[in-house]
């Protein structure tokens, strides 16, 4: 789970508010695990009934999870890898990719990135499902009579979800804080209570219960990490979600609050398992006396709503960061909010996981079953992060190697475990993650690699621009009044709009300005870096343009700041001029058939140009280009 994080520090509220904003988005998901995870665990073992040692092998199991791979790994050491104040794989991913030393290895590491991206995205359609249906299946400890509303009510809360999406999170981000910290208040008081009752449940902490259990049950000990794992979903947002709350706010939160809160409940689950096995049913739910079932299901939807908001901001946040680095085509990106740079609402990404979500309740029907489903997304993500994460604390860092193979290795060893685990639960519907995930991977790479042969193809058949200005003062080309906007990605060739303009027209304008936008592997690009001017000849400039993989681009607003730099524009004179393209077939193909009509169709679906770079859609002329790749 994700949620923006484009913030500057300047920005974040501080004290309190600071706090419970960590809380109500960085801890939804993670928070809202104890609904499922213990009792998914013990139901590969509950089939000749579960004893003592079982219960306090597989509670020592998810505690010590708790501690080696969200302590230890995300908060103790990932955290410490931040991309100018940004986390999250792909900020990882552009910090290893500094230190690559070929081109290869510069490849390697983006592909390692995109599967981490793609997995997340599998992570976050199965999010919303499994949560709002672990909610809602409190309604049948109530009563069995209302069993058959669990699935249209999941339905019911998951479409009001993602339609209300559109008016930004602002709004309801206010609750959002103080409903988790009710949330994780309850988690730690209903544990204590169930405690109180069966203190021997403590002794779960010891790791001899966990290590004594594995070396019992071996493969099905294995199994059940798959199951295990389901208690760390969400370890991702701590870092993920580090540029917008800082470092020390979400180490602060989860030390002081949120793990204690998670192991008391775990730990009182496990107490009520020891005095009633028969608890299994729902052991969560049972902890809460009777009076109180009723409330405790309205504050787990609430939290599961909660949960599934910041895994859907995340999921915008991650589709806009892919498009910014070239992997994805461009997406209709909405601002909702006027202050807040990450609040944005993606209505492809938006409806693509409405619709996923929607496919997995129905399919699906009960968490249980949905649960062999996701821990393949995040024990993926888990390998990815470990990965790119001893490349950048070796190379960027400059730690000893033996010190990172001291501190990682073991680490990515537990999430391979994991990740296997899972790999285990395939058939019983792990393969949904794995399906989406590739299939989103194959789309990414052929955007990537479509575009490296459309831009070569361009730099082929293009005139060099020193070339075209050396021979301007001798061609005798009519000048007119006005600005011409030409949009390029190639700064030094003439852009193919340019040639068709002067072919078709004959003419050129007074003022020329040859506008370039670059994407860094920085999250946002500082304002005095942000534009660079240079006057090629009299009336014609060259503008490049800089943003970052968590901005937005707003061409007309760079352009009228441009007067800082010397440069006039009016914006009421300025022609944008764009090329069109028409892919066609090369007679020596680059790409395989089936690549290029997806390349093809994903060209034809991209968000047109000027919606956005945000161009004023009452001054473009487009100009049809031919281009065989």
């Amino acid at each position: 789970m994700t949620a923006p994080s484009s913030h500057s520090t300047a920005q974040r509220p501080s004290g309190l508010p600071l706090l419970l904003g960590v809380l109500g988005v960085v801890y939804g998901d993670i928070g809202t695990s104890p609904l499922y995870a213990l009792r998914a665990a013990l139901l590969h073992f509950a089939a000749d009934g579960i004893e003592r040692w079982e219960i306090l092998g597989i509670l020592s199991l998810i505690i010590w999870a708790l501690i080696l791979t969200v302590t230890v790994k995300y908060v103790i050491f990932v955290l410490r890898a931040d991309n100018k104040g940004e986390g999250g794989i792909l900020a990882l991913m552009a910090l290893a990719q500094r230190s690559a030393r070929t081109e290869q290895g510069r490849w390697l590491i983006s592909m390692i990135g995109i599967a981490g991206a793609c997995l997340f995205f599998g992570d976050g359609t199965i999010t919303p499902a499994i949560s709002v249906l672990s909610a809602m299946e409190g309604l049948k400890v109530i009563s069995p009579a209302f069993e058959p509303l669990i699935i249209p009510g999941s339905v019911f809360v998951l479409l009001g979800l993602f339609l209300v999406q559109y008016r930004g999170t602002s709004s309801m981000g206010a609750i959002f804080g103080p409903v988790m910290a009710v949330w994780f208040g309850v988690l730690g008081l209903l544990g204590i209570v169930e405690i109180l009752r069966e203190p021997g449940v403590l002794a779960a902490i010891s790791p001899h219960h966990a290590i004594t259990f594995c070396l019992h049950y071996r493969l099905a000990a294995f199994i059940a990490f798959g199951s295990v794992v389901l208690a760390v979903t969400g370890a991702e947002a701590l870092y993920a979600d580090m540029g917008h709350f800082g470092r020390a706010p979400i180490r602060l939160v989860w030390m002081g609050f949120v793990l204690p809160a998670l192991a008391l409940n775990y730990l009182g689950q496990g107490a009520l398992l020891l005095s009633d096995p028969a608890a299994l049913e729902n052991p969560f739910y049972l902890l809460a006396p009777d009076w109180l079932r009723l409330p405790l299901v309205v504050l787990a939807t609430a939290a599961t709503i909660i949960a599934s908001q910041a895994m859907i901001s995340g999921a915008y946040s991650i589709a806009r960061q892919c498009v910014q680095m070239g992997f994805l085509p461009r997406l209709v990106v909405r601002h909702t909010s006027e202050t807040e740079e990450g609040q944005i609402y993606l209505p492809q990404i938006n409806f693509a996981l409405l619709a996923g979500v929607l496919i997995l309740v129905l399919s699906f029907h009960n968490s249980d079953s949905l649960a062999a489903a996701y821990g393949i997304a995040v024990t993926g993500t888990f390998v990815c992060t470990s990965i790119l994460a001893m490349l950048v604390f070796s190379r960027q860092f400059h730690w000893p190697l033996l010190v990172v193979a001291a501190v990682f290795v073991p680490l990515f060893l537990i999430d391979l475990a994991f990740f296997i685990s899972n790999v285990l639960k395939i058939p019983e519907g792990g393969w949904v993650p794995l399906v989406l995930g590739i299939a989103l991977f194959l789309l990414m790479h052929t955007w990537k690699r479509g575009r490296e042969l459309l831009f070569a193809r361009f730099r082929q058949d293009s005139l060099p621009l020193k070339s075209f200005l050396a021979r301007l003062p001798q061609s005798r080309t009519i000048r007119v009044p006005g600005i011409a906007v030409f949009m390029t990605g190639q700064a030094d060739y003439v852009p193919g709009a340019l040639l068709h303009n002067l072919k078709h027209n004959k003419v050129l304008h007074e003022r020329v300005l040859f506008v370039t936008v670059l994407n860094e592997d920085v999250p946002q690009v500082a304002e005095e870096r942000r534009r660079e001017v240079q006057e090629l000849s009299p009336g014609i400039h060259r503008v490049i343009v800089r943003y970052g993989f968590q901005e937005s681009p707003h061409i007309p607003r760079e352009l009228e700041a441009l007067r800082q730099d010397g440069v006039e524009f009016e914006p009421m004179q300025a022609s944008y001029f764009l090329g069109r393209e028409t892919l066609v077939q090369a007679v020596v193909p680059k790409m395989s058939k089936w690549r290029q009509w997806l390349f093809t169709v994903m060209s034809r679906n991209a968000v047109p140009a000027t919606e956005f770079f945000r161009i004023p859609s009452d001054r473009v002329v487009e100009l049809g280009v031919r281009v065989a790749i």
